[in-house]
């Protein structure tokens, strides 16, 4: 199983990009999908998460600092998870890194619960 991100970069605050993370291996449909960050000389930290809850509705998770900026969603195929990030901030410059387990989990929003990382894509926000 291999999770592999990509669409970090540059850019200036106020801005957007775009993560994905595409999941080989098996499809995820049942699984727990999830981004981290980890800036420079801190710990990672908990993004947003994506859960299914029941046939085609899931539930998501966002940390306070993103809420109502960042959106996580996958595809119909459930094999590729974004996140969508918007009106970026300096502080959201950080390593991306996208995380699956398999449901159910106590809480998404700690690392330790999660089975599979993907090899992190870095964001850089300029001011």
């Amino acid at each position: 199983v291999q999770l592999q991100a990509s669409g970090g970069g540059l850019v200036h605050a106020g801005g957007s990009l775009r993560l994905s993370c595409a999941a080989s291996g098996r499809t995820f449909r049942n699984y727990v999908m999830a981004w981290f960050r980890q800036a420079p000389g801190k710990e990672r930290e908990f993004v947003a998460a994506n859960t299914r809850v029941y046939g085609s509705t899931y539930y998501t998770d966002y940390a306070d600092s993103v809420e109502g900026r960042f959106t996580i969603s996958r595809d119909s195929a459930k094999t590729t998870v974004y996140l969508q990030m918007d009106s970026l901030k300096p502080e959201d410059t950080a390593v991306y890194y996208c995380a699956a387990v398999h449901a159910p989990t106590e809480d998404p929003t700690e690392a330790f619960e999660y089975e599979f990382w993907g090899q992190g894509t870095q964001v850089t926000v300029s001011s």
